[in-house]
């Protein structure tokens, strides 16, 4: 039986190793050492933790006093705002009076166009007038055989008389358009329209029919090219129906048609009308409804015009019962003395003859100056109506210009439905005019005959080919009737940030489509675009409406008095706009930093032909009613827009305004952009201000454009004012406010006109 022992057990001095033995050899710290270690420890925390407290405290004690006086400055500033504000917004009214002022100087230019159009006697009819353009339309239908080269010379009145009409509806205000005067002026722009289209294929047959005696001797075919700045026309008519003859390319030009075999040998022709008008998009939507036509400010007009009449008429009556009273008066107190002269016969005659003679004369003289004092009595009232009225017009013209300015930056709610395959021109535009693409039946040729010339009339008139056929026999339609290839030329006064796209019109759906076209190939060098087409008819080229938007930034720089330059940088172009009086030009344009001669460049127009000229070219940077549906801008009130734009433009003769990065920073409420006075070439960042405008409060901002976060504080030394014009003006020299003072009402107006349709504040 064995027996477990533990083990030896060793000593503290065993269990020791080096370090250890090193350690006892050390002086040990006593327990009364220890606390008095602690306790200092202890005091230094609590005096650490008691300054650490102090120093919070007095740092509080600080903020909350730089707070109260920041809090007591602010108050200071409000109320002296408020005290001022009715006064700054009394003299900013008589300010803004230039934008009726220009209203109604567009009104007379209007009336004296209709003036001088009636002197000038020339055969055109006037657009305005209805009758005048039946009678026109009437005219030009009974003109019979009329050559090509004849349409297109009357084709240029016109033009000119669509475009007249068209400008008519776009730049009257929506209260002076009635209903049916929309209807009216659009009744004439399609009839016209409809009437030139019928004109040109009237032509075209006539054309054709001397296909024959026109033919080429090489080919045997008939080619045939005329143009104008205007329209270009294409024909080809096939008389030899060579099976081999299938690429139809136009004299000196890329431009033609790959066709099959089937219409290589078929009695066709072939149309390629290039106009660089689009007479097919329907017409835009003009006509406003007449509840938003501010109802109770034509209903208080109607009101104030009749009590005007009311009062006036009563006026009159009173000073005519006056006056039929006083004469009463005078009449009867002449008879009373006829009387008694007569009665007293003891008196000698030479008496009565003088107190005769005296009743007269004092009647003349009492009627004489009773009409003086009626006649200044009337003079007066006359004036007074006429202030009156010029004062009512005014404000209504206010009223109405208001309202126009606040609708071109309000936006539509819902978009448009559309079709199937339907191309949406909310998001595109229509550039480069239209092509009519049309296979035409080959019209009876001429037969000269023993010196005459025979010649077959079909009732009908031009016919054109179905392709593909809608009855066919074939049993592979698809292989027998393939796509027709298209080469066109793309205009050159078009720019193309991107590949074209190309849509067809739906006669049927009265609608651009998207289908039914492949095999796109654009050449940007030759400007060439080809593409198939399942069946011809009219095609074209559509862009991005909103290709340059958002803008990377802005600037609106004065060049003297009455003269500004918008420059707008995008994406794609930088364009320079000169604003000088009340025409519109474009300065230049850079395409990724290179320069591009535009033709509008030397081009002055006024700001609604302008801006139009502009889309035409491609160089849309004008947002629509739906373009905040496609892109993601900075949405700001609309009438804190609209206010903004109207003081920007008084200020415009003197002052610079540029894009800032905060104005994204900052709510929908607010704008935010770099302002300086600009009297002569600096352009040093740090004479530049910012300015922060809430519509009806404006502040200089503390921060600078290149801080590192956003704040509204108030920047040192300055206040708050209840508009922009004052708040500018507060830090302005008096050369600057001299120059402001003399800007033109017209200058002014195209300068807002300008920045409401660019709307750099909410697409930057």
């Amino acid at each position: 039986m064995f027996r477990l022992f533990p083990p030896p057990r060793q000593g503290p001095s065993s269990l020791m190793g080096p370090k250890s033995k090193k350690t006892a050899g050390k002086k040990k710290i006593s327990k009364a050492e220890r606390l008095r270690l602690l306790q200092e420890e202890e005091e230094r925390r609590l005096k650490e933790e008691e300054e650490a407290r102090l120093k919070f405290e007095k740092e509080e004690q600080e903020r909350l006093e730089v707070q109260r006086i920041e809090k007591e400055k602010w108050y200071r500033l409000e109320k002296k705002d408020l005290e001022r504000r009715n006064e700054e917004f009394e003299e900013l009214t008589l300010l803004e009076g230039c934008f009726p002022e220009a209203e109604k100087l567009k009104r007379e230019t209007r009336a004296l166009a209709q003036w001088k159009h009636y002197l000038q006697c020339d055969g055109s009819p006037d657009p305005s007038n209805a009758q005048e353009m039946n009678t026109f339309i009437s005219l030009w239908e009974e003109e019979t055989n009329e050559t090509f080269k004849q349409v297109i010379e009357k084709s240029k009145l016109v033009l000119s008389l669509i475009e007249k009409l068209k400008l008519f509806l776009l730049e009257t205000p929506s209260c002076d358009l009635g209903d049916r005067t929309v209807a009216q002026h659009q009744e004439s722009i399609l009839r016209l329209q409809e009437l030139l289209s019928l004109k040109v294929d009237m032509a075209t047959e006539l054309l054709l029919r001397e296909a024959s005696t026109l033919a080429d001797l090489d080919s045997g075919n008939m080619e045939k090219k005329i143009q104008d700045e205007n329209v270009t026309l294409y024909v080809w008519a096939n008389l030899k129906k060579n099976p081999r003859y299938r690429s139809v390319k136009f004299s000196e030009t890329q431009i033609g048609f790959e066709i099959p075999k089937i219409l290589a040998t078929s009695n066709i022709a072939l149309r390629l009308l290039h106009t660089r008008y689009d007479h097919i998009t329907p017409l835009f939507p003009t006509a406003v409804p007449e509840e938003e036509r501010a109802p109770i400010v034509e209903e208080e007009f109607r009101k104030e015009k009749n009590t005007e009449k009311a009062l006036s008429t009563e006026k009159a009556l009173s000073t005519e019962r006056a006056v039929s009273a006083e004469r009463a008066v005078s009449a009867e107190r002449a008879s009373s003395a006829e009387k008694e002269a007569t009665s007293q016969d003891e008196e000698p005659e030479l008496k009565q003859d003088r107190e005769f003679s005296l009743v007269p004369e004092e009647e003349t003289k009492s009627e004489a100056l009773e009409d003086n004092e009626v006649q200044r009595t009337s003079d007066q009232e006359d004036e007074n109506t006429e202030a009156t009225r010029y004062e009512l017009e005014m404000r209504l013209l206010s009223e109405a210009v208001s309202a126009a300015q606040l609708h071109l930056v309000e936006n539509i709610v819902e978009l448009p439905d559309i079709n199937e395959n339907e191309a949406d021109l909310c998001h595109f535009s229509t550039l480069g005019g239209v092509y009519h693409l049309d296979i035409l039946e080959l019209p009876p040729q001429c037969k000269p005959v023993k010196g005459w010339v025979l010649v077959e009339i079909r009732q009908e008139g031009l016919q054109k080919f179905t392709y593909p056929p809608e009855n066919t026999d074939e049993p592979d339609p698809e292989n027998a009737f393939p796509p027709i290839e298209v080469t066109l030329e793309v205009h050159e006064n078009v720019i193309f940030f991107e590949n074209p796209q190309v849509i067809r019109w739906d006669a049927e759906g009265k609608f651009w489509r998207t289908d039914g076209i492949s095999s796109i190939v654009y050449n940007r060098e030759e400007r060439l675009i080809t593409f198939s087409l399942d069946t011809l008819g009219p095609v074209t080229l559509i862009q991005d409406t909103h290709i340059n938007m958002p803008y990377q930034s802005w600037e609106l720089r004065p060049l003297g008095v009455n003269w500004v330059l918008i420059t707008v940088t995008t994406l794609f172009a930088e364009l320079q706009i000169y604003i000088k009086e009340n025409l519109c030009m474009l300065a230049s344009i850079k395409l990724k930093d290179q320069e591009h001669v535009s033709h509008l460049e030397g081009k002055w127009m006024t700001p609604v032909p302008f801006i139009l000229a502009l889309k035409e070219a491609g160089l849309n940077i004008f947002p629509t009613v739906y373009s905040h549906f496609y892109v993601v801008i900075n949405n700001k009130v609309p009438m804190v827009e609209v206010k903004a734009y109207r003081q920007m433009a008084l200020l415009s003769s003197a002052f610079a305004f540029r894009w800032s990065k905060w104005n994204m920073a900052c709510s929908s409420t607010r704008v935010v952009f770099r302002v300086k006075e600009y009297l002569a070439e600096e352009a040093e960042d740090h004479l530049w201000a910012l300015l922060m405008f809430s519509g009806d409060r404006a502040q200089m901002l503390r921060i600078r454009e290149d801080s590192e976060a956003f704040s509204e504080a108030l920047k040192e030394e300055t206040e708050f004012h209840s508009t922009l014009y004052h708040m500018v003006k507060d830090s302005a020299s008096l050369e600057a406010m001299e120059k402001v003072r003399h800007s033109d009402c017209q200058f002014i107006d195209s300068v807002c006109h300008m920045l409401l349709s660019i709307r750099v504040l909410s697409f930057s």
